[in-house]
């Protein structure tokens, strides 16, 4: 009887992930009627009662509705506060309808405290003009030529020996990649090792744009919750068992939206499991030379001796974000079928981006930059939170980073202080955007790096007034 029962569940689970993944890759589009319950069962060789178990799930999950006497339909993706806000705003638009980042960023504010960027006047550009000279007098023909798709060979070793010098680690210039960015890096991931239905497992609150790579590939997302000291193991443990996911994603250091760092501890441990229950563990690595006081931990990958960690390390936040460059270090097993998804993608990243990234990595001038840079974020880290100081709200001042993951009181609706930020021209990220679940509805987002100083304090007490007005 108990084999049975196991049975059903699997098939009522099966038939539920599929009609949900079919709607989210839009298959079925919205208001769209779905098959019969005779129909989809007889298309999947389950009793129609396994099928309107599901269907009755997803209609309680607000995935489709009811049509009396008409069937299942898919239901049209907007929230009970929908009459409340503003839907021809680009902003509110996409925290309702879609929760895509990078549509937030889309409207023309004055106080951008979306932007996970460094204001513009912080990083080198000067330097940079002038120095793009001497690249073409060094390399003539940077641009009559592609690079090759793993990446420049010199900018390989160059940054092999800079992980070998830093982190004791043994590594070979073939076991890194060039992308356009890390977030390129995490779609080849995402393609070249994820299938629809395979697990994969994130912390919550996480990246959105991740979010939603994965679940573009038709990844079921398990959420690990993560906290100021780290994570619950035993909770990660148990969800690897019962899952069997194909890979963690996670960003231990200075953790985008929350700014916690994951302890040596911890990082150990990850590797452990992962070792022992086989599955990879793709670490997002962006923010690791912002720190304010001490450096964070070394990587979770210079724990793994058995090629169960795929490190994205970013350097261009803090140097040129336009260079987009991004080095994945990858086991040579794995090395492959990135390769693969990368010459899909644009056979090799720009050649010229690579050799003007190198020779400023390689100079002096990047240390000197480096200290001024996170003098001038700590400024502004500690500017935002004195600003923030009257107002009650709560969150735990990170240590590197750009920013501050704030929780608002119960009775403060974020929808409705979204909408009437962005008509003071303030900008900050929804909570619910960084939830694989979307449900952190009392969370935002608030980057301090890309505004200056004096923006920084006109826009917050600016914030805090317009939040005051919504608990009066």
């Amino acid at each position: 009887m108990g084999k049975a029962n196991q049975n059903e569940d699997y098939l009522f689970k099966k038939v539920y992930d599929d009609v949900l993944h079919r709607i989210e890759r839009k298959e079925w589009k919205e208001h769209e009627k779905l098959p019969s319950v005779r129909q989809l069962a007889s298309e999947m060789n389950v009793h129609r009662l396994t099928v309107l178990k599901a269907y009755q799930l997803l209609k309680q999950h607000d995935k489709v509705y009811v049509k009396d006497k008409s069937g299942y339909f898919v239901q049209s993706i907007v929230t009970k506060y929908i009459e409340c806000l503003d839907q021809d705003n680009p902003i509110v638009s996409a925290y309702v309808k879609k929760n895509h980042l990078s549509e937030i960023h889309q409207p023309s504010v004055s106080y951008h405290f979306s932007q996970a960027l460094i204001d513009p006047n912080l990083l080198p550009n000067h330097y940079f003009s002038n120095y793009v000279k001497e690249v073409f007098d060094l390399y003539p023909k940077v641009l009559a030529t592609y690079s090759t798709v793993q990446g420049d060979l010199e900018l390989r070793e160059t940054l092999t020996q800079y992980f070998i010098n830093h982190y004791k680690t043994h590594l070979s210039p073939d076991e890194l990649l060039i992308t356009s960015g890390s977030q390129q890096a995490i779609h080849l991931i995402a393609q070249a090792f994820i299938k629809p239905r395979d697990v994969v497992l994130f912390e919550r609150p996480s990246y959105s744009a991740a979010i939603d790579i994965f679940k573009a590939q038709g990844a079921q997302i398990v959420t690990v919750d993560i906290h100021p000291e780290g994570y619950d193991l035993e909770q990660v443990e148990y969800y690897i068992k019962k899952y069997k996911p194909r890979l963690f994603y996670l960003n231990p250091t200075f953790h985008n939206p929350t700014g916690y760092t994951v302890s040596v501890e911890q990082r150990k441990r990850l590797v452990e499991l992962a070792e022992h229950y086989r599955f990879l563990i793709i670490e997002d690595d962006a923010y690791h030379d912002i720190y304010f006081d001490q450096a964070p931990p070394a990587p979770i990958y210079t724990f793994d001796s058995v090629g169960t960690v795929i490190y994205i390390r970013s350097f261009c936040k803090y140097i040129s974000p336009g260079l987009r460059i991004a080095t994945v270090i990858c086991p040579s097993s794995l090395m492959k079928s990135l390769l693969t998804e990368k010459s899909l993608a644009d056979n090799g990243s720009p050649l010229l981006n690579q050799k003007i990234f190198l020779h400023y990595f390689s100079s002096l001038r990047l240390q000197q930059h480096l200290e001024k840079i996170r003098i001038a974020l700590q400024i502004r880290k500690e500017i935002m939170e004195e600003e923030l100081a009257v107002t009650g709200w709560r969150w735990n001042s990170p240590k590197g980073g750009l920013n501050l993951w704030v929780q608002l009181p119960d009775d403060l609706p974020t929808e409705l202080l979204l909408s009437r930020s962005i008509a003071q021209s303030i900008s900050f990220v929804p909570g619910q955007v960084c939830d694989p679940l979307k449900q952190l509805s009392s969370w935002i987002r608030l980057s301090y790096s890309y505004a200056n100083e004096k923006q920084l304090r006109e826009g917050v007490k600016k914030l805090v007034t317009v939040a005051q007005s919504l608990s009066k």
